[in-house]
């Protein structure tokens, strides 16, 4: 599954949701041109407007999509957690050279891909029912890119913030591969997710709040020079604004400002790997 914004969108507007569903069985909720996945009608596990079905209409899925940053042309997408369908849908409309694989552990959600226009299988994209954590231990083909956005009713499952999936996550990823992850902040548990997610990747780690909420995206590179130079950030986000729906040079903008700020604050740390804020809030 994927996670988690707070919304005004009441519970059982579609007539989807009898009173006594479990707490991890997923139902759909049409209001105002828009279509969101719920557990319990108080969080938005994915949205999708009825009029821009591809859009990304969340903040934290553009944040995700800051990867572009690093990698403008991967060639193979995993993602843990497919929700709405919202990044996979919108990856392969704007990526269409890249192979996708969405992994869900939920079948009642992969039951629900038509009603958020989830295209069916095809040589270029996926959608396997498994356990994210089982996958990316056990899988073949390495991946450019890994997005992890992998919730349920409680919120992060317990094998999705361990250290040894994150590991696995670094073991699975190709030469210069990038990890992407969304946590939610609100969560007792996240500073000590963050610091796995350090050590798992020798500190080689930068994170971004989204607009609204406690999202936070972490972008985690497992080799190659990182953080890019800010040039190169700055002349990324100009070649892919012509690309793409949403404001890259927003993202970039948090991106840089966080690379900025980590270096003001140590000295010399241009030519050092640091890890760049996942406890930090939002900037």
């Amino acid at each position: 599954m994927a996670e988690r914004e707070l919304a005004d969108i009441p519970a059982d507007t579609s007539g989807d949701t009898p009173a006594d569903t479990p707490a991890d069985t997923p139902f759909v909720a049409d209001l105002a041109g828009l279509r969101s996945l719920q557990f319990d009608g108080l969080t938005v596990q994915s949205l999708m407007s009825l009029a821009e079905p591809d859009a990304l209409a969340l903040d934290y899925t553009r944040a995700m999509m800051g990867f572009l940053l690093f990698n403008p042309a991967p060639r193979h997408i995993a993602m843990i957690g497919l929700g709405g369908g919202s990044l996979a849908k919108y990856c392969l409309r704007t990526l269409p050279a890249a192979r996708f694989t969405a992994v869900e552990i939920n079948p009642a959600v992969i039951a629900l891909r038509e009603r958020f226009g989830i295209p069916a299988d095809d040589d270029h994209f996926e959608v396997i029912c498994a356990d994210g954590a089982d996958y990316v231990r056990q899988a073949e083909v390495a991946p450019d890119v890994l997005l992890v956005d992998g919730f349920i009713a409680a919120g992060l499952p317990p094998r999705l913030g361990s250290a040894d999936f994150y590991a696995d996550c670094r073991a699975l990823l190709a030469p210069g591969g990038m990890l992407v992850v969304n946590h939610w902040a609100g969560d007792a548990r996240y500073a000590l997710y963050a610091s796995r997610l350090r050590a798992a990747f020798d500190g080689r780690v930068l994170a971004i709040g989204a607009e609204h909420g406690d999202n936070r995206v972490s972008f985690a590179s497992a080799g190659g020079p990182f953080p890019p130079a800010r040039g190169q950030v700055l002349e990324r986000s100009g070649r892919l604004a012509h690309c793409h729906s949403f404001d890259v040079a927003d993202i970039a903008r948090r991106v840089l400002q966080r690379i900025d700020r980590h270096r003001r604050s140590q000295p010399g740390a241009r030519a050092r790997q640091g890890a760049f804020g996942p406890e930090s809030g939002p900037d």
